[in-house]
């Protein structure tokens, strides 16, 4: 098989050009194909506190703390009649100069930032090029993709390893029938910006607020720079169209009032006058690799964004992706069975946020409750919540078992044999 690069990466959002970013430090030949130009719109703002170890890893902290992102130190939870929490503070926990200090970013301008990082370390990121399909040998094997050029023409390119990094696309598993949705998790969200609402002072300027609204629904507040906000309404499809309401401003705006916080806050801002709406939020692939193809980030599974964990998981994903695609390139051997523990550090991850998901959505479920009982518990959830997804919660999810049904770990991502 002739070919000019080791690796292709679909898509270049954070877990496309972190990959690609480690493995062009180690020297290997990557071309990622983004279908967009840079810098391009995207969802997703918030950073938990444990998104500082693999933004570390990739060496973007020095940029990161140049930047102009809203440092962000802090949750806090909000009624409907407006009743706030206290701020849950990441530094009454964790070291203050490093993980107990995140950001709120706007995306465009952090993908870009991770796209010149990845050229900035050798790896080749082409913009406005479409993928159509992943090639294979007769064997099946993927070993390459054809692709649309930004003038039109169609051309093949190969590789010993191809990455799906397309995100919420999926490119793969929707093509290879992977895609599963959650049994549960399938809400829809309508969001907008604000520019000049009213937001905290101080440290408390670029915290993430999570405001209730009945039957189980939210809204996110993420402060940003520029004097403008993020906001953002999520539940259930049949909450949201009620009455026959179709149209995302009206759902937008109806909600407004279902939160006396959020009400308060937008009452002085402007609305930027665009409306989004998504729906089906967590899916995940049954597979996580096959022979020539591996799956990072969104492409792999997609969690409902309630913790803000999609940026984190993605990242994290990629710095694995990165290492144990960079030793079974050494080795000369990328079988599916390679990424067998890259696969299974994901899923746990993963399933550990899933279940405090799930209990979130329970409709008289509250992490109080749980932490009066035990208090220690706390700390587990604090340390979940805020990213440290890849250890033993045992304990705690027999703790919040006592309150309400967890979810199953689902048997999904393992690589498929050839």
């Amino acid at each position: 098989m002739n070919s000019s690069h080791d690796v292709l990466i679909i898509g270049g959002g954070p877990s496309g050009t972190g990959t690609a970013a480690i493995l062009a430090e180690y020297g290997h030949k990557v071309l990622v194909l983004e279908r967009e130009k840079f810098p391009r719109y995207h969802i997703g703002e918030s950073l938990i506190p444990f998104t500082f170890g693999p933004l570390e890893r990739l060496g973007l902290i020095p940029k990161m703390r140049k930047s102009h992102f809203v440092k962000k130190y802090s949750v806090c939870f909000v009624q409907p009649d407006g009743k706030r929490s206290q701020p849950f503070y990441f530094f009454n926990r964790y070291d203050r100069e490093t993980i107990a200090q995140s950001w709120q970013v706007l995306r465009s301008e952090f993908d870009q930032m991770l796209a010149e990082h990845a050229r900035e370390r050798g790896a080749e990121v082409r913009e406005e090029t479409t993928v159509t399909q992943l090639l294979k040998n007769d064997s099946g094997r993927v070993i390459g993709v054809e692709v649309k050029n930004k003038d039109g023409s169609m051309e093949h390119l190969f590789a010993k390893l191809v990455i799906d990094a397309s995100g919420k696309e999926a490119f793969a598993s929707n093509r290879l029938g992977w895609r599963i949705g959650d049994p549960y998790l399938n809400k829809v969200a309508v969001w907008t910006y604000y520019k000049g609402s009213k937001r905290g002072e101080g440290i408390d300027e670029g915290a993430t607020t999570v405001a209730f609204v009945p039957q189980k629904g939210w809204f996110w507040h993420i402060p940003q720079h520029d004097d403008m906000v993020s906001v953002g309404v999520v539940a259930e499809g049949k909450y949201l169209s009620r009455d026959g309401v179709k149209d995302p401003e009206t759902m937008f705006q109806r909600e407004i009032g279902e939160n006396k916080w959020i009400e308060e806050r937008l009452s002085t801002g402007t609305c930027t006058g665009e409306y989004w709406i998504t729906s089906e939020y967590s899916r995940h692939s049954k597979y996580g690799a096959s022979p020539g193809l591996l799956l990072v980030g969104d492409a792999f599974a997609f969690l409902d964004p309630v913790f803000s964990s999609g940026v984190m998981l993605a990242l994290k994903s990629a710095v694995l992706a990165g290492e144990a695609v960079h030793q079974a390139l050494v080795d000369d051997d990328v079988s599916p069975q390679r990424f067998t523990e890259y696969a299974a550090l994901v899923r746990e991850g993963i399933e550990n946020m899933r279940k405090l998901v799930y209990a979130f959505y329970e409709p008289n479920f509250s992490f109080k409750d749980v932490i009066m009982k035990y208090p220690k518990a706390g700390d587990a959830i604090t340390d979940c919540l805020s990213g440290d997804l890849n250890k033993d919660y045992t304990q705690l999810w027999d703790r919040i078992r006592e309150f309400v049904p967890l979810p199953d770990d689902l048997p999904y991502g393992v690589p498929l044999a050839a």
